[in-house]
């Protein structure tokens, strides 16, 4: 018998054949052998989209645990010219409930939200002057969106089976930030919202490793954040840090770090 080593690269990897064939009908086996091969790579090369966001959950949410999961936060923001925030929210996806307390200098702010009940305190006070109530931003608007903002990001990329996405089916190989990557395109639709995103995605693990979202993309405007980092609990993995920055000029707009995470009950799921 005689030996054939062969050498292919793609995009992401190389790969090393050693192929043992004999003398009699060489050509043939040859030709089957690369048959073989450019089916495997095309069958790879074509990934949908959604098999795509399916292996980046498999190995983010390998259980399935996102959907009931109770989770409490520890973060902590730093931005450029702005007093450090520190947060803690909490959250009971099985029973939807949300409740979040923001530390800015010398003001704590408490936020919660069970069914359509929301209630907001302070510094401990639950009744609020006009002056209070606009410089400290207390509305139930506003932690309604917290809710929304804060499930959403950290529960990447679970929340993109959410209803209202729509998920590309061309999967894109590329890079992000220098790294080689898979893109993922996803826009919603009203009301949901109606920014376009791209999800990036480790090219052999799927973990993701950072996004970008565009309110016009012709206009190259809104944001892209890197991530950095995991933090594990309960069989789920969570990137620790998030940076933030404008995609027009990559101007450096902040940090999230998740400081502390954990499975305990807020105040409201007791009992």
């Amino acid at each position: 018998k005689n030996t054939l080593i062969l050498f292919f690269k793609n995009h992401f990897s190389e790969y090393l054949y050693i192929v043992f064939f004999s003398k009699k009908d060489i050509m043939k086996q040859l030709f089957i052998f690369a048959l073989l091969f450019l089916f495997s790579f095309n069958a790879f090369s074509q990934m949908t989209g959604k098999e795509l966001l399916e292996k980046s959950i498999k190995y983010h949410d390998p259980k399935g645990k996102w959907e009931k999961a109770k989770l409490t936060f520890d973060l902590k923001q730093d931005s450029p010219n702005r007093p450090q925030r520190l947060t803690t929210f909490k959250i009971n996806n099985k029973k939807n409930t949300f409740w979040q307390k923001d530390v800015s200098g010398e003001n704590t702010v408490i936020r919660s939200l069970e069914k359509d009940s929301c209630e907001l305190s302070l510094n401990g006070k639950t009744t609020f002057t006009e002056e209070e109530i606009k410089k400290n931003r207390l509305t139930c608007k506003l932690t309604r969106f917290w809710r929304d903002y804060q499930t959403y990001l950290y529960g990447l990329p679970m929340k993109l089976r959410d209803p209202g996405t729509k998920v590309y089916d061309k999967v894109k190989k590329t890079k992000f930030q220098d790294k080689d990557c898979w893109q993922l395109k996803v826009s919603y639709s009203e009301p949901v919202g109606h920014d376009t995103w791209y999800f990036y995605f480790h090219p052999e693990t799927y973990a993701l490793i950072g996004y970008r979202f565009y309110h016009d993309e012709s206009k190259n405007d809104g944001e892209y954040i890197t991530l950095e980092d995991e933090i594990k609990i309960n069989g789920m993995r969570f990137p620790r840090d998030r940076k933030w920055y404008f995609n027009i000029d990559d101007k450096f707009l902040g940090t999230d770090f998740i400081c502390l995470l954990y499975t305990s009950p807020s105040p409201r799921d007791r009992g």
